[in-house]
């Protein structure tokens, strides 16, 4: 999709809305729908690309990706909201906002709905096989792959919660140590694995083994191999909030990084920035994320109102 915005626009916006997933778009559908000026500026990378559906979304379920943001880019232009496909170099104070293609428009107020990025581990097959059969997250496509032999690749000693999260979805689960010591695991973690009857695996891990397009085994770097035909694995989560961190707004680490403080409406430190969905978290599933663009809209058509009317009335 091209996108293209007209020269006659005055370039000074209500509200930006950096990021066009499921919580830039929930946003902007709001905003729109209050006769908002809004600006939606997506850089076109949204976090579940690989997966071939997403779950969860009630009315939704199972939809494609990329159908799900067709769906909200058609809305949102439904009402008004400018949509172009771009990206956001630098936000300056006073919320000038400068994008890679040369422009540089305005705004009262910003949402960054810019995501993260999942690193995932240097492992032969892996990149490959991500949103197929090698798979992060149970609550997003545990149904699809229920009752198969399962692998659990440890990224950190933190895996054997996901071990023991995805034994819902089966009963045939094996946790792969690969680079975490058995010594790592406190006496906690190994009664609960036998409790779920986890098989733990020490010694790293080589490869995934593929045969015909499917995920057959996981094989050791001393050369055994282990039939599996699913393997979860935790990337390493990477928040892109270099433009929150240079507008001076406040983070907070987490084990899953640093994101930034938000208030119950989703408001940074920073007054008139807000960040919604994997910006503001590593959690949250793509219902979350609208959830939280429609609280953040629905926050700062208020507050737009209220300081409005607050000018006039001094007036």
């Amino acid at each position: 999709m091209t996108e293209t915005y007209d020269e006659t626009y005055d370039e000074t916006y209500e509200v930006i809305v950096i990021g066009g997933g499921a919580a830039g778009l929930s946003a902007a559908l709001v905003l729109g729908r209050a006769r908002r000026r809004t600006l939606v500026v997506d850089a076109g990378e949204p976090r579940n690309a690989p997966s071939a559906h997403l779950q969860g979304f009630l009315t939704r379920d199972g939809i494609p990706p990329a159908e799900f943001l067709a769906l909200g880019r058609e809305e949102i232009r439904g009402y008004g909201v400018e949509l172009v496909r771009d990206r956001v170099t630098e936000v300056a104070p006073g919320f000038a906002v400068t994008l890679a293609s040369g422009r540089v428009v305005r705004a009262r107020r910003l949402i960054v709905a810019t995501g993260l990025e999942d690193v995932l581990p240097d492992m032969p097959g892996v990149a490959e096989r991500f949103g197929k059969d090698v798979l992060h997250c149970p609550y997003c496509h545990g149904w699809e792959v229920r009752d198969r032999a399962f692998g659990v690749l440890a990224t950190t000693p933190l895996s054997v919660h996901q071990a023991l999260m995805v034994s819902q979805w089966s009963k045939d689960v094996t946790l792969f140590l690969h680079q975490v010591t058995e010594e790592a695991l406190t006496d906690d973690d190994l009664r609960r694995l036998a409790a779920a009857g986890v098989q733990v695996v020490p010694g790293e891990v080589a490869g995934l083994v593929v045969t015909e397009d499917r995920l057959t085994a996981v094989r050791l770097t001393d050369g055994t191999t282990h039939a599996r035909e699913v393997v979860f694995t935790a990337p390493r989560a990477v928040p892109r909030t270099g433009l929150l961190e240079r507008l001076g707004a406040e983070l907070q680490e987490t084990p899953f990084g640093s994101y930034p403080v938000v208030d119950g409406n989703w408001q940074t430190t920073v007054p008139g920035v807000y960040a919604v969905g994997n910006a503001a978290g590593f959690g949250e599933q793509v219902i979350n994320a609208a959830s939280a663009g429609y609280r953040a809209a629905a926050t700062i058509n208020g507050e737009l109102l209220m300081t409005d009317l607050d000018a006039a009335v001094g007036t």
